[in-house]
Parts: C-alpha cells; structure tokens; sequence
C-alpha cells in the first residue's frame, strides 16, 4: 500500500484543518519544499498536495508554491485544489505533476470528469470528500445530494480509475479513520481506493492494506508526531 504525506497550502504555508473548517486552521511550517524533503529524506516515495484557497474558490492560489514542490522533484506527487478546466490540469501536469485531482468539478460537470478521465487516464483521480455520507465540494463548505459511496460507483462506470475518499467529519481529528467505509469502498470494481482523514496509528494502517485501499494519505498525525513517516515505512508492505 503506497503512503502519501500530505502537504495542505494556504497562503503558501503548510497547514491543517480541523473536520475542513477554515476557521480552525493551524500553520504548521512556513517552507513547503522543506517539509517535502523532509519526507523524502524518511524514505517518502509520493506526496499528496492540496491548494486548500482554490478548493474554495477556484482559483491557483498556491501554483507558486506546488511549482517550486514539483521543481524540486524527487516524490511522486499529486495536486488537488480548485482543478476545475483542463487548461488547469493541462498547466499542474506541465509543472511535471504526475497526479492531478478533480474535486468539486466532478459534482458540477460530471461528464467534462469522464472525458478527462478518458484523455489522461491514471494522471487524474477524483477526490470524494463526504460528510455524513454526502458528497461535499467548494472547499468542503458546500454539501451536495449526491452519497460519497454511490458517487464512486459511478465515477467507475465512467472510466475514472482512481478516488481519494475522505471522510472529513474524521479529517485533522486523529481519531481514526472510517474503516468500515473503505472496507466498502474496495468492493467497487476496477477502482484503486485511497483513504484521506483521521489515519492515525500503523495499525490502521495494516487493516486498510488488508482490506485491500490501495494507498493512504497521512496527514496531521504527522505533523503532531502521533505517527513517524520514517517508521510507517519501515512496515512490511507499505511504501
């Protein structure tokens, strides 16, 4: 099972959310770039990005900052964060981006998703951010009718091969994350699964790789030093 860490960009520092409320946000570090080598230098093969003003507003916020994080090189890495034209994907992969993922745009244009799933293939995955079992977008400030786990079934039937599942009521909480959900989520055919939000111990770690997530995003368990990048990486079977 593949380990992202995860670096959240507001303002161009490195922060975290609590549940996805702006107003409870705590700067952690003020070079991004540092972090990411820091988690290079533990034996990181990926990072998880996400421009967390242009998830609310649409805009590249950040683009300065993940430019310099794809500059440097050396992770594998993803962004997410207001991704919502292809000119927009088209400029993050340019960067030398390897991932990029379509959040609230995959709820407002379904079909303009599909076709870049169609044209890029494993260079875009959908990031599904439910709360109480509905899909939430615009930075998480907003809630749709549509349910999280529905949403990726159709999001498979359409030929997206990847989703980043976040249950946010468990996101910057460390209170663990929803294992019953991705024991549900893995079910759906031809869906690589990652888990996003509240994983705070290597045991459940272990569960989710049982389970079969294909990767999981490490977050403010990190950043708190609940949980070590150097010895999550050590366990058999996580990379």
């Amino acid at each position: 099972m593949k380990i992202f860490p995860a670096i959240d960009l507001s303002k161009g520092q490195v922060v975290r959310l609590y549940q996805g409320d702006y107003g409870k946000k705590t700067v952690y570090r003020e070079d991004p770039c540092a972090v990411a080598r820091e988690f290079s230098d533990a034996g990181a093969k990926y990072l998880h990005v996400v421009d967390l003003d242009g998830a609310k507003n649409g805009t590249a916020a950040n683009f300065s900052s993940i430019a310099a994080l794809a500059a440097q090189g050396g992770l594998y890495m993803e962004v997410g964060g207001g991704i919502r034209t292809e000119e927009r994907i088209r400029a993050y992969l340019n960067l030398g981006v390897n991932r990029c993922i379509l959040g609230t745009i995959a709820v407002q244009d379904f079909a303009f998703t599909a076709r870049m799933a169609e044209k890029y293939g494993d260079k875009i995955a959908v990031g599904v951010d439910a709360r109480d079992g509905f899909v939430a977008v615009k930075g998480w400030t907003e809630l749709s009718a549509l349910r999280g786990v529905d949403f990726c079934r159709r999001l498979a039937e359409a030929g997206v091969q990847a989703v980043i599942y976040t249950d946010i009521s468990r996101d910057g909480a460390e209170r663990g994350t929803n294992l019953p959900l991705y024991e549900e989520l893995v079910q759906i055919p031809g869906l690589e699964i990652t888990a996003s939000g509240g994983v705070s111990s290597l045991e459940e770690l272990r569960i989710l790789r049982r389970q079969g997530v294909h990767a999981a995003i490490l977050g403010k368990a990190l950043y708190t030093g609940r949980l070590d990048l150097g010895t999550v990486l050590k366990e058999d079977g996580l990379c």
